[in-house]
């Protein structure tokens, strides 16, 4: 294997997908449109410190849970399109949460070949936070629900316009 080629975040995107079968991932994703940051999905294990009496000179340990911390703040661009799909999205995911359906979340980049998914919970959009003469950003958040998983690499598609 040669020397590793870093990679940029340009063509990286953010998809969600509704369960059609409960209980069974969904196989294609719809892309979220102007996502500008996703935080990092990799987080450090909780340790358990496993010192004995018998130890001299170090602590020992023992990793444990990892913690996700909470709801996710994905960075995008607001607009009218983000304020309806999104909060349509919600919508969608809390009748199929009814059927025992989850929404699933993707997480995709060019450059591998696999994109990392989870099911998680949105949150509605409320009224983002303005300033004068400046791109108007916001944060959409998802609440983790399992475990997040590398599969196969799943790029998201555009929304069909109607």
């Amino acid at each position: 294997m040669g020397k590793p080629i870093d990679l940029s975040t340009i063509g990286a995107r953010f998809g969600y997908a509704i369960e059609v079968s409960a209980g069974t991932r969904p196989s294609s994703f719809t892309n979220i449109p102007n996502p500008k940051s996703i935080p990092e999905f990799n987080p450090e294990p909780n340790m358990g410190e496993t010192t004995s009496l018998n130890n001299t000179e170090y602590t020992s340990y023992i990793p444990l849970l990892k913690d996700l911390g909470g709801a996710l703040a994905i960075g995008i661009g607001m607009s009218q399109q983000l304020l309806t799909s999104w909060n349509a999205m919600c919508d969608s995911a809390a009748t199929a949460e009814a059927s025992n359906k989850r929404t699933w979340f993707c997480i995709y980049h060019p450059g591998l070949d696999k994109s990392l998914v989870f099911t998680g919970k949105p949150v509605k959009l409320g009224m983002p936070a303005m300033e004068t003469n400046a791109v108007w950003d916001t944060n959409v958040y998802v609440a983790p629900t399992n475990e997040p998983e590398w599969i196969a690499s799943v790029n998201p598609t555009d929304p069909v316009s109607g």
